[in-house]
Parts: C-alpha cells; structure tokens; sequence
C-alpha cells in the first residue's frame, strides 16, 4: 500500500510541473503582444496572468518543500509529533495538512 505521504507529495509534485508548463506557456502567450500593457487592452490580462501564475507556482513549490520535510521527518521517525510540546499531532489534522509541524493547541497558540 501507498504511503499517504508519498501520495500527497507525488500530487504535489504533479502540481508544480504543471504550474510551471502553466507559467512558460504565459510568458510565451504574452511574448507574441505587443509589451505594451499601458496601451494594449489585453496587456494588463497577460500580466496579471503571469503573476498569478507566478504566486499559484510559489506556493506550490513551498508545499512541495513542507512536504519533502515531513517525509524527513517520518525517516527519522519524528513525523506526527509536535515539534514544540513534542505531544502527537491529532490524526485528523495530519490528514488535512499532512506537513503539519504543530499540534492544534501549539499552532493556536503561534497565532495570537
């Protein structure tokens, strides 16, 4: 059986080289205008286009890295505790953010 974490890093993964095709193809669409995005109506959509595609890729790329992190983590057998009390990470919310470093109370607690 998979490791949900491999899956979820396999997804992430996926992800970024998808928003990557996604961004080169912006970039591309946007060299064949005229550049001139003050006077061109289409200019402000491809550079919105870009640096949403841009943020979209970030994240994703950060996601990814949390995500090689937490694999770390369970090599070195320390995935699912908390790394500021130490205590266990509740199952459900490894499931939902399964690069979670803090157990809920000590993410509460880093939000105030």
């Amino acid at each position: 059986m998979t490791d949900p974490l491999e899956s979820t890093r396999a997804a992430a993964a996926e992800r970024v080289v998808a928003l990557r095709r996604e961004l080169a193809d912006v970039i591309s669409s946007a060299s064949s205008t005229t550049g001139d995005d003050e006077h061109d109506p289409e200019g402000a959509t491809i550079g919105f286009e870009r640096a949403q595609a841009q943020a979209l890729l970030d994240q994703a790329v950060a996601a990814l890295a949390d995500l090689d992190a937490a694999l770390e983590r369970q090599r070195a057998g320390a995935y699912g505790s908390c790394a500021e009390c130490g205590r266990p990470i509740g199952t459900e919310r490894l499931a939902a953010r399964p690069a979670a470093l803090r157990c809920i109370a000590c993410e509460s607690s880093r939000r105030r």
